[in-house]
């Protein structure tokens, strides 16, 4: 995707930490418990044969591995991934059991199916005065972008900015695990566990307000703030599109 800037690989690094990170929400920013996972997987384990069913997206073997792996679990720093691991093999299962048509969506957070062509794509509404309005992320960044070169955000994109939003997702600490004070939110956090960081129109970079910060929180969270729309770069690589001024963070309703 031509965006690795160190700050872009520092996102990526963050994010498997992230994942293996526990904590909640809190007012005022009180610190949770945040340990980073650090250790790999050691070929023959229990653990390593549940990674390789999921990495060839055998679900039906992966679940059964890593509900075992859950029970045999003592690591606090680990109980959050497994646990989206899991989650993510049963709607997988039960996704399939239910032949869904082509094209559609898996019912996994984040993951929905928007038309992002030229031709095909949804322009935004302009934003209303006193208008909070309420997106999937990928919704949100629904174009095709060029990663390597910019210049081609929607101009009907480039209008929301300045406009109150509430997006649902994942959140990828980028500064440290406990006291957070800027994050990524993602439309999942499974994929970015396994080396596939989301395109940078689908990465919304958020702020806390000085002297705020939040502790991480593995499970899906909802975020309002104030959007900014513009490129920004590190190094010759655009790291963003999408920044946030928080105001809100609370774990999303189910």
């Amino acid at each position: 995707m031509g965006i690795m800037s160190d700050m872009w690989k520092r996102l990526i690094v963050c994010g498997v930490l992230a994942m293996g990170a526990v904590g909640v929400v809190r007012a005022g920013g009180a610190p949770g418990v945040a340990v980073p996972a650090t250790q790999k997987a050691v070929p023959g384990s229990l653990e390593f044969d549940a990674v390789s069913a999921l990495n060839r997206s055998d679900y039906s073997a992966a679940l059964p591995l890593l509900e075992k792996l859950q029970t045999q679990n003592t690591d606090e720093s680990k109980k959050g991934v497994i646990a989206e691991q899991i989650r993510v093999c049963k709607a997988q299962i039960a996704s399939a059991a239910t032949q869904p048509a082509a094209g559609s969506a898996s019912g996994l957070p984040g993951d929905v199916q928007v038309a992002v062509s030229a031709e095909s794509r949804k322009k935004h509404a302009a934003p209303k005065p006193g208008e909070v309005r309420e997106l999937e992320i990928k919704e949100l960044g629904n174009f095709e972008y060029d990663a390597d070169k910019g210049g081609n955000i929607p101009a009907d994109v480039k209008a929301l900015s300045g406009m109150k939003i509430k997006l649902r997702g994942f959140m990828i600490p980028m500064d440290q695990t406990e006291s957070i004070t800027q994050f990524a939110l993602v439309p999942s956090l499974f994929a970015c566990c396994y080396g596939q960081p989301p395109q940078v129109q689908h990465t919304i970079v958020c702020a806390t307000p000085k002297g705020k910060s939040v502790s991480y929180y593995p499970d899906e969270i909802s975020v309002e703030g104030t959007l900014k729309v513009s490129e920004k770069r590190d190094e010759g690589f655009i790291i963003s599109v999408f920044e946030m001024d928080v105001n809100s963070v609370k774990p999303a309703v189910k």
